[in-house]
């Protein structure tokens, strides 16, 4: 009996012990301002946590796949694992679980904003855990003291022509940018399997500070005069320092950038941009090489490039209706544009199955500062107009708006009317949530990425049909 008392008493200690060291170590994850150290500290948790899933439940089926999927884009199969980021058709997007209106509320701002930093987003993608400001300030300082390009990667831009897109630019740009990879020549000098996470962490870190010099040097040598970028601001954020690189002062198209950034940065893993860096990377590409493979995959019109898409059809309603176009104005030219074989922009989603909430903090941005510009007044009619028309054809299983129905407009109103630069916007905020979901690529040691395929011969016999 004596035993049993000593024993348990020694346990009740060890559990007080080891809940004592949890929250020794959580305060040492919210004051630290170390952002690789908390990663080293997660991952070998996560690692184990995956593994003893894996050992439980690794032959569990997880869903089925028919044929309209394999030929459908491989749509609804559920095949890979994105830890940053989850859409749900009815909720939206969800970073690290948390919702985009709990992300504007929960993560720090820049001194008198209103809009989530950029950096603090990225410390959750990473971490899973909402950052301080203290460490959301290190980032920025972080970011703006690797942020300088090499000289050949500034001769190569200043050498492109202006007639050459600016995503091609940037996507040139990114790839030689992979002489400075420091996880290919950690590959090349024989490093441990377990240790690629960290030099992946690295050149992430670096290509993130680097980009929106890269994408700014494009805008001005493609559209301005050439002239220089000025120098960073090691005390300021990430979007500002951007901001001011392109030629932009104003406080609120600096709040829209900030909040543009964070927005754009992660959906999952399944879309083009998302998957082809993960697809790229699972060969051990650099992520540099990686990167670039996904803007070449957000400059297609179904991806990045749909913005663009929408304001060319607001123009042309614009031109043909008028700014003070009624409701029945409207949803005639609707009708017309449906009965033309044509789709209605910015409307619909592969996922979504409500309004994208992309969308709707973008529309809040508006009737806050903008509210009575014409353009993002004839935004909220087609918002009343074009769900129920889309609705009434029986046809769409999504109605409602994404976020590519409104960024557009917030740009063109502070003046970057430039529409072909605006999938490089999209690119720079989209290396927030591919690269963080690099890192722990690398951390998780997840293989290489190979499905099996068929040839429609071959699935035909193996479904015994004629």
């Amino acid at each position: 009996m004596a035993l049993f008392r000593i024993n348990s008493y020694r346990f009740l200690e060890n559990q007080k012990i080891s809940k004592q060291l949890t929250q020794i170590l959580r305060q040492l994850s919210d004051s630290s301002t170390d952002l690789k150290s908390i990663l080293a500290s997660k991952i070998p948790k996560e690692q184990e946590r995956i593994k003893n899933f894996r050992k439980q439940h690794g032959n569990t089926k997880v869903g089925e796949v028919t044929v309209d999927m394999m030929y459908g884009g491989m749509r609804g199969i559920k095949g890979l694992i994105c830890e940053t980021s989850v859409l749900d058709a009815d909720e939206g997007i969800r970073f690290r679980g948390y919702s985009i209106p709990e992300c504007q509320k929960l993560l720090p701002k820049a001194p008198g904003g209103s809009e989530p930093l950029p950096e603090g987003l990225f410390w959750l993608l990473i971490t899973g855990d909402v950052p301080t400001e203290a460490q959301v300030k290190a980032i920025s300082k972080e970011w703006a003291n690797r942020a300088e390009l090499p000289s050949h990667v500034v001769s190569l831009l200043n050498n492109l022509p202006s007639s050459v897109h600016p995503m091609s630019q940037l996507s040139a740009a990114i790839t030689v940018l992979n002489s400075e990879s420091k996880f290919a020549k950690a590959y090349s000098s024989g490093v441990h399997k377990t240790k690629y996470w960290e030099t992946t962490y690295e050149d992430s870190m670096d290509l993130i500070a680097k980009l929106p010099v890269v994408a700014a040097t494009i805008y001005r040598n493609s559209y301005k005069d050439g002239s220089g970028i000025g120098a960073i601001d090691t005390s300021k954020d990430w979007s500002y320092n951007f901001t001011q690189m392109l030629g932009f002062n104003n406080p609120e198209f600096i709040e829209l950038m900030r909040l543009y950034l964070t927005i754009h940065s992660d959906h999952e893993g399944g879309n083009v941009s998302a998957h082809t860096v993960h697809l790229v990377g699972s060969a051990l590409s650099d992520p540099y090489l990686s990167f670039a493979a996904g803007l070449n995959g957000l400059a297609g019109p179904l991806h990045g490039l749909a913005n663009q898409e929408v304001l060319v059809w607001l123009e042309k309603i614009r031109k043909q209706v008028g700014d003070g176009a009624t409701e029945e104005q409207l949803k005639e030219f609707i009708w017309k544009t449906l009965k033309s074989g044509q789709v209605v922009p910015g409307y619909g989603h592969a996922v979504l199955r409500k309004t994208d909430p992309r969308y709707t903090c973008q529309r809040e941005f508006a009737l806050k500062h903008l509210p009575n510009d014409p353009v993002f007044q004839l935004v909220s009619k087609l918002y009343k107009v074009i769900p129920p028309i889309l609705q009434e054809t029986g046809k769409v299983k999504n109605p409602w708006p994404n976020v590519d129905a409104h960024s557009g407009v917030l740009l063109q109103y502070y003046g970057l009317k430039e529409m072909n630069y605006y999938t490089v916007l999209f690119g720079v905020s989209r290396a927030l949530g591919v690269l963080a979901s690099l890192v722990w690529d690398r951390a998780l040691g997840l293989p290489i990425e190979r499905p099996k395929s068929m040839s429609t011969d071959g699935l035909m016999k193996s479904l015994g049909a004629k």
